[in-house]
């Protein structure tokens, strides 16, 4: 061989050699790629969907209110001189609440009373004429014209005591106004004026409210009104609602339960065209004066007991657009998203009208990671519970050491 066919023959094997070095990797790869790769069940939390009878309620929101609110506004303009009660408390029925200076209008009273005092003496002076005139007439010494005309001054002098009497008394009365008094007895609120401030009519001094009994004003739905309308057989005028009797529930701003229930009154004369609701008054005792106007109040009515009811965690529930899903999972962990109707809300529980059956198992955490025809592994609360402690109780791995093994077991490089 010579040295050309010995140089050709290197290079080939070189070239050889070199694609044998790509050849391998790629066979391995391709043998690995063949294996499947396998997806790992989710852990899903489940509750066994539950059958057992039920007490029902109904629930609104509401605002407390005075049973009477009176306005407390001056009937005469003057400066304000005395506030005579105490601001935020009990009041009585006419008691003295606001003092307006007096003198104008004693002034006036008295202006008043000379005016009648001078009427009753034009008066005295007529009808002493008319007695004089009226003989003399009938013997023809004086003419029938001077006898008419006495007669007429003596009735002007009668208008005009009529007159002056009115105005002392409405003298009088601007003078009794300068005390304005409370019309009801209740708790009066604090003084939206101060002492020298100009009042009149137009201004509002305070309020007061009657608060024992005490209203608590709550829309209801429409379809719940139409119960009502059949309960009571068409009739609910009048006195018909108070006929129930005390049924109404008071739960107030803390959560905490009212001791004394209450009871429907009046119903409201026309449904909310905007939210679809009508209008409903409770009384309820008010003992105290605990309960004040525009306080809070959830008022809740017992509807009676629902038997038989299917009971799943409201968490289980999925409200996508007002269609309600439940992901349900099948004696074989297979997962299938179903559509249910819901009913009234029991403490955490949600009532299921259709879609579920007893006994069926309903995912309630682990809802975004499931969809229908997918495997899972379920895990009752009590499992996920202790594993949550158990994980929560496990100390962390120290810094710089990978995550299984020890940092002092390590053995350190060698060169």
């Amino acid at each position: 061989m010579n040295i050309f066919s010995r140089k050709a023959w290197g290079r080939k094997a070189s070239r050889s050699g070199a694609i044998a070095l790509v050849i391998v990797p790629i066979l391995f790869a391709g043998c690995g790629s063949n294996e499947p790769k396998k997806t790992p069940i989710p852990n899903v939390v489940v509750a066994d969907v539950a059958q057992r009878d039920v007490p029902t309620y109904a629930d609104w929101i509401g605002t407390v209110e005075g049973f009477n609110n009176a306005s407390i506004r001056p009937q005469v303009k003057g400066y304000l001189l005395e506030i005579a009660y105490h601001q935020g408390g009990l009041v009585e029925k006419g008691s003295v609440l606001f003092q307006i200076d007096p003198r104008e209008f004693k002034a006036q009273l008295d202006s008043a009373q000379g005016q009648l005092g001078e009427s009753k003496a034009k008066l005295s002076k007529t009808k002493t004429h008319v007695a004089r005139y009226r003989p003399l007439a009938k013997q023809g010494a004086i003419s029938q014209q001077e006898l008419d005309d006495a007669v007429q001054n003596m009735l002007s002098a009668e208008s005009g005591v009529l007159s002056a009497q009115a105005q002392v008394e409405q003298a009088r009365l601007n003078l009794e106004w300068t005390q304005i008094i409370s019309p009801i007895k209740g708790i009066a609120g604090i003084s939206a004026t101060q002492i020298g401030d100009l009042v009149g009519p137009e201004s509002l001094l305070t309020t007061v409210s009657q608060l024992d009994p005490i209203k608590v004003n709550f829309p209801i739905t429409e379809k719940a009104y139409l119960d009502i309308v059949r309960n009571f057989g068409g009739k609910t005028g009048g006195n018909q609602l108070a006929k129930a009797g005390p049924i109404l529930q008071l739960y107030l701003a803390d959560g905490s339960l009212w001791p004394d229930r209450g009871t429907p009154f009046v119903l409201g004369r026309n449904v909310d065209e905007k939210t679809g609701t009508i209008l409903i008054e409770g009384r309820f005792p008010n003992a105290g004066n605990v309960l004040r106007p525009g306080q809070f109040a959830r008022v809740r009515v017992d509807t009676g007991t629902k038997k038989d009811a299917l009971l799943i965690p409201q968490k289980a529930v999925s409200d996508i657009q007002g269609k309600y899903l439940v992901s349900v999972v099948s004696s074989e962990d297979i997962v299938e998203v179903r559509s249910v109707e819901v009913g009234e809300t029991v403490a955490e529980n949600w009532i299921i009208t259709k879609g579920i059956k007893a006994g069926e198992r309903v995912v309630v955490e682990g809802l975004q990671k499931v969809r229908t025809g997918m495997k899972v592994n379920p895990v009752s609360p009590q499992t996920s519970q202790k594993k949550s402690k158990t994980t929560a109780a496990m100390p962390a791995p120290s810094s710089g050491a990978t995550p299984g093994h020890s940092s002092e077991s390590a053995e350190p490089l060698k060169s």
